[in-house]
């Protein structure tokens, strides 16, 4: 299992660094945010726009003990789990979490 909840870690790390580098914005700072003793991984945005202060999470993934990985949160237009999946998460092992969970059989990925 550590096997598989590393690996999880380290493509879920790269996910969210190139996404971090895809995303340049003039006095917004992108911040992978990485809790791997508790397997907790964001990407949150946090600046200035013009006179208006950000602060948004783009993205929260979470790696249970069980080895599942679960997408807490996705405030754009990038799918994710499809990402992931192509990166080598089998969709058996990534929960939409934030699907209720009468909604996430017809997914196409875990229940939970």
């Amino acid at each position: 299992m550590d096997n598989k909840i590393e690996k999880y870690q380290k493509i879920i790390e790269e996910f969210l660094t190139l996404e971090a580098n895809d995303r340049q914005y003039p006095d917004i700072e992108l911040q992978v945010v990485t809790d791997t003793k508790h397997n907790h991984y964001q990407l949150a945005e946090v600046g200035w726009d013009d006179k208006y202060y950000v602060y948004r999470i783009l993205f929260h993934l979470d790696i249970k003990p069980d080895g599942k990985v679960w997408l807490a949160a996705n405030n754009t237009d990038v799918l994710v789990a499809e990402e992931l999946v192509k990166r080598g998460i089998p969709a058996s092992d990534i929960v939409l979490g934030f699907q209720p969970p009468y909604v996430r059989p017809h997914t196409g990925f875990a229940v939970a």
